[in-house]
């Protein structure tokens, strides 16, 4: 079960999503829509962090330029963000090690090119 704050964070990354793409629509790049949608995320008072290092272990080695994710917001929520029109499986498993490798339990998978942004996002828990 999510605490009431990942809860109350995570209203506020759909709500986002929407305004974003209520905006723009599909169709753009991945850029544009991780500017906008990061500013939206600021305007409902979260912090946030674009680009975020994600460090891989590797033979006793830390290796820090290996992985970046798109947004991790309020240092609790992984948002990785598409602009494609297909989903492809390889990008809930590349979000779903994000959150094993960062410790986190929520993440979503946010694909802006789409007709209607609910099509869009996947929210993805780990237990």
């Amino acid at each position: 079960m999510l605490s009431v704050r990942e809860e109350a964070i995570a209203k506020k990354i759909v709500n986002s999503a929407y305004v974003v793409h209520k905006h723009l629509g599909p169709g753009l790049l991945e850029s544009v829509y991780e500017i906008c949608f990061c500013h939206e995320l600021c305007k409902a008072g979260l912090s946030l962090k674009r680009q975020s290092v994600v460090p891989i272990n590797y033979d006793g080695i830390q290796f820090d330029s290996a992985l970046r994710l798109d947004v991790i917001v309020d240092d609790l929520i992984i948002c990785e963000l598409k602009a494609v029109e297909t989903m492809n499986p390889v990008y809930e498993a590349q979000l779903l090690s994000y959150l094993k490798l960062r410790q986190r339990r929520l993440g979503f998978l946010i694909n802006f090119n789409v007709p209607t942004i609910k099509e869009g996002i996947k929210r993805m828990i780990i237990t």
